[in-house]
């Protein structure tokens, strides 16, 4: 065993118990069931054997010429070729950088830059409400530019002749879509956009990758290592050759973000994502399936709405809204149930906003939960939530909990 791994100091262990009492699911399980893995999944078996492995040969800066950094270039080097041919591109079209973030906002608005050339003319970016903050966020940085918000249905998908027209606009520099909606699964019709020459496609893919087959067209793409079951700390930016791209903020020249490339996170994403596309039709199949029983047996629940495109949709996520009761407080007792879910609801413990994708659509944007499943998830996991979820329901709404 590598020196260190897997020890804690003591001070720097907190109880995990809730009133002194020792959380367990209502079923007698030892360990509870983890349902929140669109937020981030568990370390894959095979980015922490290349992680420790890595660690001792790629800790040099790839960008020197002695052996170590040759060595670390060569595992960098190895990475992107593992990305690339993951991501159907080539390995001098990949980046690395420090989040899935960072890839949105290094990407997309080098996009806008480029295009505005001398910085004078107040190029914008096509995007819908349902986005990504991040992407909402690259927007906003650019207040004097007249970007155009596109319209989604009741699903939370776009018009594909609405958004080809949006991309027609003098103004537009960018069309920004994703893959797939992290809160609510909807798939975008990324391949069916038919946009003029000149402007080009930036996808979000950060909830699809490692999951999901990826859209065939793009022409930059930002996914995050976390969400496939790498190291977090690990973004992805990839940019088709011939595509105008200017470095938006202070850095050296390429694709990586700023700073130290994290060489050995890098490589034990590759092999993670490598790891997790050998078999993903089969875990995407299965878990179409037990999404499937799931969003059967909670919309038969009273007052409560599945969210989201019943097809179109990524095959491990569903979201659900209730009515008279808080999303966070829902939450809470299916966590003390032994389920770990997440909530796209109002007054979190980081915003007091609501869910501005479940706002976008016009969806409770209270009482709100988010299951998303890992590939570990059975058929019994998804039984025994869906009776935690009709229980607690039912306690809350009485005033019980």
């Amino acid at each position: 065993m590598a020196r260190g791994v897997g020890v804690c100091h003591p001070r720097l262990v907190r109880d995990t118990t809730v009133d002194g009492v020792q959380d367990a699911s209502p079923a007698g399980r030892a360990d509870p069931v983890y349902l929140d893995g669109a937020s981030t999944l568990p370390l894959h078996p095979a980015a922490r054997e290349t992680l420790l492995a890595a660690l001792d040969r790629g800790y040099a800066d790839p960008r020197r010429l002695h052996r170590a950094g040759r060595d670390a270039r060569l595992l960098l080097d190895n990475a992107r070729a593992v990305i690339a041919e993951c991501l159907d591109a080539r390995p001098d079209e990949i980046g690395f950088t420090g989040s899935g973030t960072d890839a949105v906002h290094l990407g997309l608005l080098g996009l806008v830059r480029a295009r505005r050339g001398d910085g004078t003319a107040p190029f914008g970016i096509a995007h819908a409400p349902v986005e990504h903050s991040s992407v909402l966020q690259a927007a906003r940085w650019l207040p004097d530019a007249p970007h155009a918000l596109l319209e989604v249905d009741r699903t939370g998908r776009v018009d594909p002749d609405q958004v080809s027209a949006a991309a027609r606009d003098a103004g537009v520099a960018v069309v920004a879509l994703q893959a797939a909606n992290q809160e609510i699964g909807t798939r975008q019709p990324v391949d069916e956009l038919d946009l003029p020459a000149g402007v080009p496609l930036f996808v979000d893919a950060a909830a699809a990758v490692g999951h999901d087959l990826l859209p065939r067209r793009w022409d930059a793409l930002a996914a995050s290592a976390h969400k496939w079951g790498g190291p977090a700390g690990v973004g992805v930016l990839a940019l088709r050759r011939g595509i105008r791209w200017t470095r938006p903020f202070p850095g050296e020249d390429g694709l990586d973000g700023d700073g130290f490339v994290n060489v050995p996170a890098a490589l034990a994403a590759a092999a993670a994502l490598q790891a997790v596309q050998t078999n993903q039709v089969e875990v995407a199949a299965r878990q179409h399936a037990l999404v499937d029983r799931l969003r059967t047996r909670i919309a038969a629940l009273p007052d409560v709405e599945v969210v989201g495109h019943p097809t179109e949709r990524l095959p491990h996520l569903v979201t659900f809204s209730c009515l008279y009761v808080a999303g966070d407080e829902l939450v809470t007792a299916l966590d003390r149930s032994g389920f770990a879910v997440a909530s796209g609801s109002a007054c979190t413990a980081s915003t007091l906003e609501p869910s501005h994708v479940l706002a976008a659509i016009g969806a409770l944007t209270h009482g709100n939960v988010r299951v998303s499943l890992t590939a570990q998830t059975t058929e019994a996991d998804v039984d025994d939530f869906c009776a935690a979820v009709a229980a607690t329901l039912e306690r809350l709404r009485e005033g019980v909990l």
